[in-house]
């Protein structure tokens, strides 16, 4: 089958187009928006400023895109599902004139909608978590998300919860930022720069910064909000779990010294006399070692004995590690350091000296979130409007600031300006984007060398784990309580282990970080192998037995009409006249009218319209 499918997909289907999951699109819209103008008022705006700008450099626009395209866009962008063979002909048959803004308002109250839009976040977070255990908290904090979102909690509710945030792992979503970095002050510090600002700020944390006006101490006094929140294992009567909890007194400095050479033992897993990274990667002391291999490494063999371990001065002399932040002496690394208060680095916000954990991190998020901090709300809109567009007004989306330009800056602060007069309101935000014309406009793929402006045409972008997942599900007819099995394959197979959801495992194989620039996406070897010779896959689209294709063959007798409903499951669209006619010479050429089908299904497939937004 495998050879015959790929003529098929080499003469047809070397296309850069784009794919969508399919969703329920029958909800009222019953949600009221902020205080900021009307959507569609705020697009036009928008569009105006763009469109202005393209004309003046001469850059064509793209024609708008058809129905089909449209349906299968929004669905993918708004619900993160591909759009069914009956929605796409009934959305084609509606003749209402604001038959878009109504499939918009409907697919921004579908539960789709929240879920959606969770699983990006938690791509986001997860995907730079710098403490590995973290994966344990990624169920809860999607569940958590989604009802916050769901609930119409508005961004700026949401960052206060993530950045405040206390409890059990396991029973408190909020805490997974600060449980992804394991309360370290300066990751918190660089991430939460990173993602409710847009600005990247780590590199300001051993020098100023080499490309942009932050200083070394701006990166210090904001991770001097964090020193006292801190993760700690706890036992459960269930199971071990880990808990945020904040240290807001001294800790009692313990009399008991710690047994070097037992420690040594433990750690010199080779038994060779030196304990080196790799034995205490992956381990709560990984960051010590790195800094006690700065400081005892006498002989520079990157490794450190029992003699180098012992005489290493006592940690945190001098200082009281729970109750205030010094910034680390480089020259110097076995001193306390600088005593470093919290300060916002962008307006130079003082906070006052000796507040507990979570005042301080409260201040944080008020500073953050407020409507004198343009960033807040500049960093969120340009973050949509690439996911949505396939590029942003600054990019990389997460590398904005002061000394950054982005492009069409007046539409960026209209969409930003009203944003934060809505009160953050998420899915004002959405709403107002989807009915853009920018939005709206027909597909096309840049080459590498274009320098032509963006925003003339939209730009394909790759699919999100989650979203690839849905439309395969939906595709192949398979729910996603029965996923594990059909999927993953009786108890598990060599790309799925034991233990953990067909959708986890999924993400696993073809998950990415959305902060990712999308020229810098590309496909890996296992994801080709799993799409082209899966057994999971293949079995899914025989042409016999209960599957959708059979299914599909047995209703349509016509080979026309099967190849024209194929084309509608799986790509969403009509096939064209050339591509009917492709198919149907191989059909006729094959003795099997269920292989002709199988190769068929499976060109479609492993096409790069499958795997893409178009």
């Amino acid at each position: 089958m495998a050879q015959t499918a790929l003529t098929i997909f080499a003469s047809v289907f070397c296309l850069s187009v784009i794919i969508s999951p399919s969703t329920s699109v029958d909800a009222n819209n019953k949600r009221m928006v902020g205080a900021g103008q009307d959507e569609v008022s705020v697009a036009a705006k928008v569009d105006d400023f763009i469109e202005s700008e393209l004309l003046q450099s001469k850059t064509p626009l793209a024609p708008t895109t058809s129905d089909e395209d449209f349906l299968r866009r929004v669905s993918f962008d708004l619900a993160g599902v591909v759009p069914t063979p009956r929605q796409i002909t009934l959305f084609g048959l509606d003749h209402d004139l604001k038959k878009r803004q109504k499939l918009i308002g409907r697919l921004l109250e579908s539960e789709e909608f929240s879920e959606n839009l969770a699983g990006y976040w938690r791509d986001v977070i997860f995907s730079r978590a710098t403490e590995v255990r973290a994966n344990l908290a990624r169920g809860l904090f999607t569940k958590w998300l989604t009802n916050r979102f769901e609930s119409g909690a508005t961004w700026d509710e949401i960052a206060t919860e993530l950045l405040t945030a206390t409890g059990n792992v396991r029973e408190e979503g909020a805490t997974a930022l600060v449980f992804a970095h394991n309360g370290d002050a300066q990751e918190l510090a660089s991430e939460t720069s990173r993602i409710f600002l847009g600005i990247q700020l780590q590199c300001a944390n051993c020098h100023d910064h080499p490309t942009d006006q932050w200083q070394r101490n701006d990166f210090h006094t904001l991770a001097a909000y964090f020193p006292r929140v801190r993760v700690r294992r706890v036992q459960t009567d269930a199971r071990r779990t880990f808990e945020v909890v904040s240290f807001d007194v001294p800790l009692a400095r313990s009399n008991r010294r710690i047994n070097r050479a037992r420690l040594f033992a433990r750690l010199d897993r080779n038994s060779d006399g030196k304990v080196t990274t790799r034995e205490i990667e992956n381990t709560s002391i990984a960051g010590f070692f790195t800094r006690a291999l700065q400081v005892g490494d006498k002989n520079k063999d990157k490794a450190l004995s029992l003699e180098e371990l012992k005489a290493l001065p006592e940690p945190n002399k001098g200082r009281n590690r729970s109750s205030e932040y010094f910034m680390p002496d480089l020259s110097n690394p076995a001193s306390p350091g600088e005593r470093i208060d919290p300060a916002f680095f962008v307006s130079k916000i003082e906070s006052p000296v000796g507040m507990k954990d979570l005042e301080r991190r409260g201040e944080l998020a008020k500073v953050i979130t407020s409507t004198d901090n343009p960033w807040f709300a500049r960093a969120f809109v340009n973050r949509v409007w690439a996911e949505m567009l396939g590029e942003g007004f600054y990019m990389p989306i997460d590398d904005i600031g002061p000394t950054r330009s982005p492009v069409f800056e007046q539409a960026l602060v209209v969409l930003s300006d009203e944003f934060t007069a809505s009160g953050y309101d998420i899915r004002w935000l959405y709403r107002t984007i989807a009915n853009t014309r920018a939005y709206q406009r027909q597909a096309r793929a840049k080459d590498p060398g274009d320098v032509s402006p963006p925003f003339a045409a939209a730009t394909p972008t790759r699919l999100r784990a989650d979203q690839l997942f849905n439309t395969i599900t939906s595709v192949m007819g398979v729910q996603e309580n029965l996923g594990r099995r059909t999927l993953a394959g009786s108890g598990g197979n060599a790309m799925y282990g034991r233990g953990r959801s067909a959708r986890a495992q999924f993400n696993t194989l073809f998950g990415f970080d959305p902060s990712t620039p999308q020229d810098e996406l590309t496909g890996t070897i296992p994801q080709a192998l799993f799409m082209m010779n899966s057994p999971t896959v293949n079995n899914l689209i025989r042409g016999m037995g209960d599957t959708r294709l059979s299914r599909i063959l047995r209703e349509f007798d016509d080979d026309r009409d099967a190849i024209a409903e194929l084309y509608l499951l799986v790509l969403a669209r009509e096939p064209s006249k050339n591509e009917v006619a492709i198919c149907l010479k191989h059909v006729k050429s094959n003795d099997s009218r269920s292989d002709a089908f199988e190769d068929i299904m499976w060109s479609l497939l492993n096409s790069s319209e499958f795997l893409t937004k178009r």
